[in-house]
Order: C-alpha cells, then sequence, then structure tokens
C-alpha cells in the first residue's frame, strides 16, 4: 500500500505502462503465431506475407523494451529460417 503521494504516483503509472506493455507482448505473439500457422499448413505466401507483418512488430517491441533485443533477433531468426525452409521444398 502507498503511503506516499509519490509511491501512489508510480503505481499508477506501472499500471498503465504494464497494460502497454502487456498489449504489445500480446500482439506479438499473436503475429509470431500466425506466422507459424501458415507454415504448419504449408501456405508459403501467406506465411511470406504475415511474416512481414510480424517482424516490425517484434522489432518495435524490442524498441519499446518489453523484450530484450536479443530475444527479437531470435525470435525473428527463427521464423525467417521457418519460412524459408517452406520455401525450400
Amino acid at each position: 500500500m502507498a503511503n506516499h503521494k509519490s509511491a501512489e504516483k508510480r503505481n499508477r503509472q506501472n499500471k498503465i505502462r504494464n497494460a502497454r506493455n502487456t498489449h504489445i507482448r500480446s500482439t506479438m505473439r499473436t503475429y509470431v503465431k500466425k506466422v507459424r500457422t501458415a507454415v504448419a499448413e504449408g501456405d508459403q505466401e501467406n506465411a511470406q506475407v504475415l511474416l512481414e507483418k510480424a517482424v516490425p512488430c517484434i522489432d518495435k517491441a524490442a524498441a519499446k523494451g518489453v523484450i530484450h533485443k536479443a530475444t527479437a533477433s531470435r525470435k525473428i531468426s527463427r521464423l525467417v529460417k521457418l519460412v524459408n525452409a517452406l520455401s525450400k521444398d
């Protein structure tokens, strides 16, 4: 329980930031899931289009500090690798 005005303000700020971070993380995960689903179905064209939407979303999450930049890089790398493997077949 906050006892000072500054602590009460900090709690309000934390709620707002938590909601923003949750939205960004959730949106990013949805894009990643859509790419993985398209790859699982074998739909190369759709997977490529979805990948082009997912990459900036992941980069934005890293830029805002929601995820670490190395995590973003790893996620992007794995998705690109997955989509490229689909095009080889």
